[in-house]
């Protein structure tokens, strides 16, 4: 069996943008580029989809999307590190000879 071959996205505008471009039917662009028909097809379909995306504005490139769930997570073992440090830290102290420098 063979692994499908993954194209990166610059590969992709590429040649969706060939297709935009109407230069050459999109089997010229297949058999041009290597790629099946059915993928011109699609790639040009999706830079049409998301080309709206580019244009609005207020919006970054890379929003994360938030877990409420994993920040709340992440908050809690941030205090509980914050506690066991500053519990290390005051056991340092006490041994003979050692202070924490801070």
């Amino acid at each position: 069996m063979t692994k499908r071959k993954q194209h990166r996205p610059e590969f992709k505008a590429r040649v969706a943008l060939e297709a935009l471009k109407g230069e050459q039917t999109v089997a010229e662009l297949a058999s041009r580029f290597g790629v099946h028909p059915t993928m011109v097809h699609q790639w040009k379909k999706a830079l049409l989809e998301g080309a709206t995306d580019i244009f609005q504005r207020g919006r970054s490139h890379a929003e994360p999307e938030v877990d409420a769930a994993q920040v709340k997570e992440l908050h809690a073992k941030i205090g509980e590190l914050t506690v066991e440090r500053d519990f290390l830290e005051r056991g340092l102290r006490l041994l003979p000879g050692r202070s924490a420098k801070r």
